[in-house]
């Protein structure tokens, strides 16, 4: 490519040849000096436009600012409902723990102090050597999750905890560990003895209570009736069914005050004390029976 110059202080015109990557490195050189200083004008009119008065510039600046603003609002907005809702969320979940406290208290006869979830916590320790800062938003959200989850876990561990526990009151309540008279002694033991009929060595299956007739006999456990009437031997006879495999038995009653199917609490009243079927006088003869095999009654008696 050839250039011919023109001008006043030459004779005749001089022309300069360019070879075709010296025409494009020219052609390049043109076209990006313009977006430089483009970008230079840029540049200072976006960093220092807030220092220049012009009030075109300015008001440039102060719309910028408002939409960031703006922008700074909602994100904000946004953020705290949302938080909003994960602390309504904490604070049920803070209200079950205070319930399921109180209740686990009781079940266990610790202390309410040792629930009382409104008082304080001691905290303390050496100011850090590290310097202190401000909590970022997300960081807050975090400890938010991580706290929310934590209540989940702990909500979940003390319900396993006292449905444990309320299972292990139910199996402490069926048990018949309470005497089933409130007075008299024992006039047979459990084991072997004289039969007051034979005469003979013979094994007694239960205890016999000596009691007035119409003495109340009371549930020794809690459980349900399975059997209300007169049975060989043991004359007017209820049996309650404490559950995993264990009965009791109340016999020689003057009367049956519980029927088949009736639910009975420990120390529930279900029959008067007599005489009936083979008794030599008024007494109640009280049985405990695992799995169909006899139990000594005292064993269970202890318990309560």
């Amino acid at each position: 490519m050839n250039i011919i110059l023109v001008s006043g202080k030459l004779a005749k015109g001089k022309t300069v040849a360019l070879s075709h990557s010296q025409v494009m490195s020219l052609g390049m050189a043109l076209l990006v000096f313009p977006l430089l200083l483009a970008m230079v004008f840029t540049y200072l009119l976006l960093f220092h436009a807030a220092d220049i008065p012009h009030p075109y510039l300015q008001s440039l600046v102060l719309s910028s600012q408002r939409t960031e603003a703006a922008k700074n609002q909602v994100y904000l907005r946004e953020n705290l409902n949302a938080m909003a809702v994960k602390l309504g969320q904490m604070q049920a979940h803070v209200l079950r723990l205070d319930s399921l406290g109180e209740r686990l208290a009781t079940l266990t006869k610790i202390g309410k102090q040792e629930f009382d979830f409104d008082k304080k916590p001691g905290q303390g320790g050496a100011e850090s050597s590290l310097p202190a800062r401000d909590m970022t938003m997300s960081e807050f959200g975090q400890q938010l999750d991580g706290l929310m989850k934590k209540l989940d876990d702990r909500s979940d561990q003390l319900g396993l905890m006292e449905a444990m526990l309320v299972q292990q009151q139910a199996k402490k309540v069926a048990i018949p560990s309470s005497r089933p008279v409130s007075t008299g002694w024992y006039s047979s033991n459990y084991g072997y003895r004289i039969d007051p009929f034979t005469g003979q060595k013979a094994f007694h299956e239960g205890v016999d209570f000596m009691a007035d007739t119409g003495t109340a006999i009371h549930a020794a456990g809690g459980g349900i009736v399975v059997y209300a009437d007169t049975y060989a031997g043991y004359g007017n006879m209820i049996e309650i069914d404490h559950g995993n495999g264990l009965i009791s038995r109340y016999a020689h009653a003057s009367k049956l005050l519980a029927k088949v199917g009736d639910v009975v609490m420990k120390g529930q009243k279900v029959g008067e004390v007599g005489s009936t079927g083979r008794s030599t006088g008024p007494h109640l003869h009280f049985e405990v029976r695992h799995r169909g095999a006899p139990q000594n009654p005292e064993h269970y008696l202890h318990l309560g």
